[in-house]
């Protein structure tokens, strides 16, 4: 195994050579984080799959991206792969020290509690100051925003400031629900500018990605899914429009509901 991933450094190495593959030579940081993420959503589309070659084939390419940044470091002298490995290996066995040391975590949530607090002293450390920190720090600004949005409510959650129940979460969306339809009826008559609307249209959708993060589901692969489904169920009514010798933008609309439940009881 150690063996396999020398090999693979080797090769990376030997791609960004003078005399390598000219692509990869002219590969930086920046140009390089489109395909970081292709790659991350490729691999989260093949776990859900379950095919295991497909998933071990995308892991692959998520590890090349690993590869390629370090081996850029290296060559600027800033980290390699040995740094890389390194500072993740003495930060695992940093923030478990139930595992590791003397400390007691007897429950999954006890784990997180104690894995957010950790990491709260780390930033704190690293900031080298004895200003007040907060367990939000250090989320990344770049990060979609529902990515983000539970990300904080996850942090929040893992300290205990999270609901007790479903039914409470629920409430709080039907609630943000009534706000936004209340905002909008106040623009539709005063017309002003619609700050209004779009700040509760955010606080709606935050709900909802805490109502996912309760129920344990990921908002953004929920999300994805549901796309996928939508997109299934409106090719499926463009193909049942173009069978009747129309296309879709031309049925009436009360047909179109039609084309719709059929399309949802096939799909």
């Amino acid at each position: 195994m150690s063996r396999r991933f020398e090999d693979l450094v080797a090769l990376q190495a030997r791609l960004r050579a003078n005399d390598g593959c000219p692509w990869d030579h002219e590969q930086t940081h920046q140009t390089l984080r489109t395909y970081l993420l292709e790659e991350t959503y490729e691999t989260l589309e093949a776990l859900e799959s379950g095919d295991d070659r497909k998933l071990a084939s995308e892991l692959g390419d998520l590890l090349l991206q690993i590869v390629f940044h370090a081996q850029i470091g290296a060559e600027e002298g800033r980290f390699d792969i040995g740094d890389v490995v390194e500072s993740i290996h003495t930060k695992m066995v940093r923030r478990h020290p139930h595992v590791f040391g003397e400390a007691q975590a007897g429950t999954s949530q006890q784990v997180l509690k104690n894995w957010e607090q950790l990491k709260a002293e780390e930033r704190k450390a690293a900031n080298g100051t004895e200003k007040r920190s907060s367990l939000l720090d250090g989320l990344a600004h770049t990060l979609p925003a529902v990515l983000e949005a539970n990300q904080l409510t996850r942090r929040a959650a893992n300290i205990g400031f999270d609901w007790e129940n479903l039914a409470g979460v629920l409430e709080k969306l039907a609630e943000e629900a009534g706000e936004l339809r209340r905002a909008q009826q106040q623009e539709a008559d005063a017309k002003p500018a619609p700050t209004r609307v779009e700040e509760e249209m955010g606080d709606l959708l935050f709900a909802a990605v805490n109502v996912a993060r309760f129920l344990g589901v990921d908002p953004e692969l929920a999300l994805k899914r549901a796309n996928r489904k939508f997109q299934a169920r409106f090719r499926a009514m463009e193909a049942a429009a173009e069978s009747r010798g129309m296309k879709l933008a031309d049925v009436p609309r009360e047909e179109m509901e039609e084309l719709w439940e059929r399309a949802k009881q096939n799909r």
